[in-house]
């Protein structure tokens, strides 16, 4: 683990073990002065997207109660790890192995039995991965990826699964959200604070049919 971790409370009642804030930004610049092709550890802090997606499960839990979830790109992962006591079983995911090794952490420290951490790639999944809710938190932030997430969004949907998905209002995501628009059952904003601001995130509820 290049980030130095400790235990922090990220959510009302739930502490987990997440990179140092004051020092992810240090740390980061040291690995970029020895290897320029280092990427920024977007999983290392919790974002709002992820807070305003908590706070949605915890009042609607018909979405995930005894369901079989699965978190794509979780980063340190509050959402599931908001909701585990209440799911079947929970799926943790991310494509950086530091955020997979702190999930496993995490599990062992709140002693989840049906939590499992694994490192996923949503352009690569397994085509024998069927769950029955989907969590997406903040994964539509970079146009090149609209269309391997929006083809990901389609085989789940043709699944059956229901997909949950968190976002910031963004003026570049106006043809993701273009192209989603159909499958959309339930929509609302929440506003959660944010450092020193209060940030608005769109959740929304798909579901094919």
């Amino acid at each position: 683990m290049n980030y130095l971790i400790k235990l922090i409370e990220v959510n009302e009642g739930l502490k987990l073990y997440a990179p140092d804030p004051a020092l992810v930004q240090q740390t980061y610049k040291d690995l970029l002065s020895k290897d320029d092709t280092i990427l920024f550890p977007f999983w290392a802090q919790v974002w709002p997207s992820a807070h305003a997606m908590a706070s949605f499960l915890l009042e609607e839990k018909e979405w995930i109660y005894r369901k079989r979830c699965l978190e794509l790109g979780a980063g340190i992962g509050l959402p599931s790890f908001s909701i585990a006591q209440y799911a079947d079983t929970i799926m943790v995911s991310d494509y950086a192995l530091e955020a997979v090794e702190l999930m496993e952490k995490n599990i062992q420290w709140l002693q989840l039995e049906n939590a499992k951490a694994l490192c996923l790639d949503w352009n690569n999944l397994p085509e024998e991965m069927q769950v029955d809710t989907l969590l997406l938190s903040d994964i539509n932030y970079a146009p090149d990826q609209f269309e391997p997430v929006l083809f990901m969004i389609s085989k789940f949907l043709a699944q059956g699964t229901i997909i949950i998905l968190a976002t910031p209002q963004r003026i570049t995501v106006t043809p993701f959200a273009e192209a989603i628009q159909p499958f959309i059952k339930r929509s609302i904003l929440k506003t959660v604070q944010h450092l020193t601001q209060s940030v608005e995130i769109r959740i929304v509820v798909l579901q094919q049919g």
